[in-house]
């Protein structure tokens, strides 16, 4: 592996970790970093995970020691698909990879019929963003945005951002963008149309908003599947694997959202 992308791959792993410690405080918890990983002793929302590697060097040991493996849910970011977690009552949930696109590449044409998109701010525009996100099947939320939410308001700031792509009022499109490892990252990205138009629209006004507020930091994610292709048609390149290691027992709490 050349340096540059190892570069990458590692301000894309601390960028994830960032957002990842970023909801998990946002909900009283207080995980730790060390050099090679991310970890919360406590279970993390759902979807989070407990760890994740910020060095291809850490240890499967080192990982598992520091967790809570015991109660539901227990999940690895395994950020370099170097771990073997299999013999420890593991199984790998997701193979994904790295994305990546340099500041100031070329946009994506977004479209004239695209939505339009802005930075959600406030307790209820957050609300709206979650339940738009869900599918309309969350619970409701009080005017503070706090019943049953993953996100609270109290992750809205400088280096978090959620945006919206509202059409005819309604939001129809968003994704979170954060700052971290010196890069941009972009994550729990959806549209209401889950076309492949309507994902590659969505992706042209994520990108357009990133790099209005970011102009000069490189953009990272990671993607799987048909995501993946949206990604790479979006100027997006392939850097590197991942895996998301799951409880065997635990494959049940698995849920759309991802961090």
């Amino acid at each position: 592996m050349d340096d540059a992308r190892r570069t990458l791959l590692l301000r894309a792993a601390l960028n994830n970790a960032e957002w990842c410690d970023a909801v998990c405080r946002a909900h009283g918890l207080a995980p730790q970093y060390d050099e090679h990983l991310w970890v919360s002793p406590e279970r993390t929302p759902p979807m989070y995970p407990d760890a994740v590697t910020l060095e291809p060097s850490a240890s499967a040991k080192s990982v598992l020691l520091r967790m809570d493996t015991d109660s539901p849910g227990c999940s690895v970011k395994d950020s370099f698909a170097g771990l073997d977690l299999a013999g420890d009552g593991f199984e790998v949930l997701i193979a994904a990879q790295w994305i990546h696109r340099p500041a100031g590449a070329r946009l994506p044409e977004a479209g004239p019929s695209g939505p339009e998109w802005s930075e959600v701010s406030g307790a209820g525009e957050l609300a709206a963003w979650e339940a738009a996100f869900d599918g309309d099947e969350s619970d409701e939320a009080d005017e503070h945005g706090r019943a049953g939410r993953l996100f609270p308001p109290s992750l809205l700031g400088k280096d978090v951002v959620f945006l919206a792509g509202r059409a005819g009022g309604r939001i129809v499109a968003g994704a979170v963008a954060s700052t971290g490892g010196g890069v941009a990252g972009v994550s729990n990205l959806f549209a209401r149309d889950e076309s492949a138009a309507g994902t590659d629209a969505a992706w042209a006004g994520v990108l357009a908003a990133v790099s209005a507020r970011w102009p000069d930091l490189d953009v990272v994610g990671y993607e799987h599947g048909e995501d993946l292709e949206a990604a790479l048609r979006a100027g997006f390149t392939a850097i590197g694997p991942l895996q998301v290691w799951l409880r065997t027992s635990d494959r049940t709490h698995h849920l759309r959202a991802r961090a």
